[in-house]
C-alpha cells in the first residue's frame, strides 16, 4: 500500500500527467478568452461564433500532426517507461494512426488538467494548514483542513500512481504502430535478415571453398595457395563492408540501399568456376539489387550442393532472365538446421511480382529465375 507513495515511477508519472496540464494551457487561455469576449459583447453574435469555429479549427490542428505524436511517444518512452517505436519518416502516417494518437493527446490533456486542478489548487491549501496559515483559523474551517490535508496529499499520489499505470498500459495501444505499420516493419526485418544471410553467407561459403582448396595443395602448389589466400582476404573485406551498411540500417544511421550491391557488381561474385553469359540489362535500381542477390545466393548453393563449374546466364527479354545450373550431388549433404536459401530467393522474386523454378533438371540442379523489370 506504500509503495506508490515512495516509487519514483509515481512522481516520473506526475510530470508526464503534468506535461498534458502545460499543453492544456493555450486551450484553457483560449477558451477563456473567448468566453470572455462573449460575456462583454453579447450582441456580436455572429462575430462571436465565427472567431469560436476558427479558435476549434486551430485547436484541432495539433492533436492530428506527427510532431505531436512524436512529442508524446518521447515522453512516454521517457517517463511512462514504455518501449514505443518511433514514427517511419519514409511512410506517411495512416489515418488509424493519427485518430488513436488524437485520442491520446486529447486524454492527456484531461488528465493533465485534472491533476494539475489537485496539485496546484487543493494540495497548496492544505500544507497551509498543515502549517497554520493565519487565515485557517478553526473558527474558519481550518480544523477540517488539518484533518484532510494528509488525506488528500495521499489521495492525490495514489490517484497519480493509478492513471500514470493507467498511462502505461494504454500508451502501446494508441501511440503503437498499427497493423499495416507492424506488417511493415516485419517486412523490413525479413529484408535484413535476407541482406545478411545473403551476403554474409556467400562470403563464408566462398572463404571456407578457398581455404580448403590452399590448404590441400599447400605443399605441392604455394602460388595457387596464395592466390587462395588473397581471395579469402578480399571477399572477407566485401563482406564486412556490405554487413556494415546492414548494420547501418538497423542502427537508423545514413546507410540506404544505394549501398547494397547491384547487376553492375557481379565481378565480385565470378570465380574461375563460373562460366558466365552477361547481356546488357535495363532494369531498375530495386530490380537490380534483388538480382545481384539472387546470383549472389544461387553461386553460394551451388558451390555448397554441386560439383564441377557452375553456368551463369542473365539476359533481358520482357523481363530479366536469370539462370544458374551446375551438376548436382548425388547424395547431397544436408547442413545442421537446414537452409534458407531458396526460400529467400523465392520471397525476393515475389515481392518484385516475378517467378522462380528452382529443381533438378536431369543430371543439372537449374535456377530460372523472371523478374519484371
Amino acid at each position: 500500500m506504500l509503495r506508490p507513495l515512495i516509487s519514483a515511477a509515481t512522481y516520473r508519472r506526475a510530470v508526464f500527467l503534468l506535461l498534458g496540464a502545460v499543453l492544456a494551457l493555450p486551450y484553457t487561455l483560449g477558451t477563456g478568452l473567448i468566453v470572455r469576449a462573449v460575456l462583454d459583447a453579447p450582441g456580436s453574435r455572429f462575430g462571436n461564433v465565427l472567431v469560436a469555429l476558427a479558435a476549434a479549427v486551430i485547436a484541432l490542428i495539433p492533436p492530428f500532426l506527427g510532431g505531436t505524436r512524436e512529442l508524446e511517444i518521447a515522453a512516454a518512452r521517457s517517463l511512462l517507461d514504455v518501449d514505443l517505436p518511433g514514427h517511419d519518416r519514409g511512410h506517411r502516417m495512416e489515418r488509424d494512426t493519427r485518430l488513436r494518437a488524437a485520442l491520446w493527446f486529447g486524454l492527456h490533456l484531461l488528465t493533465g488538467v485534472a491533476i494539475g486542478a489537485v496539485l496546484l489548487v487543493v494540495v497548496p491549501v492544505g500544507v497551509l494548514a498543515l502549517v497554520g496559515g493565519e487565515s485557517l483559523t478553526p473558527g474558519n474551517g481550518g480544523w477540517w483542513w488539518l484533518l484532510a490535508a494528509p488525506l488528500i496529499l495521499a489521495g492525490a499520489i495514489y490517484a497519480i500512481a493509478g492513471l500514470g499505470s493507467l498511462a502505461a498500459t494504454m500508451a502501446p495501444v494508441l501511440l503503437g504502430p498499427s497493423q499495416r505499420e507492424r506488417e511493415r516493419l516485419l517486412a523490413e526485418r525479413n529484408r535484413l535478415a535476407r541482406e545478411l544471410h545473403d551476403s554474409v553467407g556467400h562470403a563464408l561459403t566462398a572463404m571456407t571453398l578457398q581455404a580448403g582448396a590452399a590448404r590441400a595443395v599447400f605443399d605441392s602448389d604455394p602460388a595457387f595457395a596464395l592466390r587462395a589466400l588473397a581471395a579469402i582476404e578480399e571477399t572477407g573485406r566485401s563482406a564486412a563492408g556490405e554487413l556494415d551498411a546492414v548494420l547501418g540500417i538497423l542502427r537508423d544511421e545514413a546507410a540506404d540501399h544505394h549501398a547494397t550491391p547491384t547487376l553492375a557488381d557481379l565481378d565480385r561474385l565470378l570465380t574461375d568456376q563460373v562460366e558466365a553469359d552477361l547481356a546488357e540489362v535495363d532494369v531498375s535500381p530495386r530490380v537490380s539489387r534483388e538480382a545481384y542477390r539472387i546470383v549472389q545466393e544461387s553461386l553460394t548453393n551451388a558451390a555448397r550442393h554441386g560439383a564441377g563449374p557452375v553456368t551463369l546466364r542473365i539476359r533481358q527479354e520482357e523481363d530479366l532472365l536469370i539462370e544458374v545450373s551446375n551438376r548436382r550431388v548425388a547424395a547431397p549433404r544436408r547442413r545442421a538446421g537446414g537452409g534458407h536459401g531458396i526460400e529467400g530467393m523465392r520471397e525476393r522474386v515475389q515481392l518484385l511480382g516475378g517467378s522462380l523454378r528452382a529443381g533438378p533438371d536431369g543430371d543439372d540442379w537449374r535456377l530460372v529465375a523472371r523478374l519484371p523489370r
